[in-house]
């Protein structure tokens, strides 16, 4: 690898940070309101919400919506903390539903908490 060429692990975690993570995030939060019964549902849809906002930012440049007045404003918050305030914000949210008694589909936080590990994994990885 020379001077100027990026860590395969640091393309990897923007690759997942991009266009990975609020994605699945997203998906878990739609089956929890599906399968959610209660209070279950209401982290599920805080976190949909988030999800969607990032994915928003995300592509909005692609379909050339960048000119809109939350364009900006969700791609500050974005960009806090290397990125990663958004994303950690979105998870505790979604993970107040563990303490939930009313929800369903357990196997949706088992598959939360492997997805956070990989993702901080990749970022803990990053900074070595």
């Amino acid at each position: 690898m020379s001077f100027l060429e990026p860590s395969p692990v640091l393309l990897a975690f923007i690759f997942a940070q991009r266009f990975v993570f609020f994605e699945v995030l997203a998906a878990l939060a739609v089956l929890r309101l599906f399968a959610g019964r209660g209070m279950a549902r209401l982290p599920a849809l805080v976190a949909l919400l988030i999800s969607a906002a990032a994915v928003f930012a995300t592509f909005a440049p692609a379909v050339n919506l960048q000119t809109t007045p939350v364009y900006a404003d969700i791609a500050r918050i974005q960009a806090l903390g290397g990125g990663m305030v958004m994303p950690l914000v979105a998870c505790g949210v979604f993970a107040t539903s563990l303490f939930v008694p009313q929800r369903r589909w357990r196997w949706i936080d088992m598959l939360h908490l492997f997805g956070v590990i990989a993702f901080l994994g990749l970022w803990i990885a990053t900074r070595l």
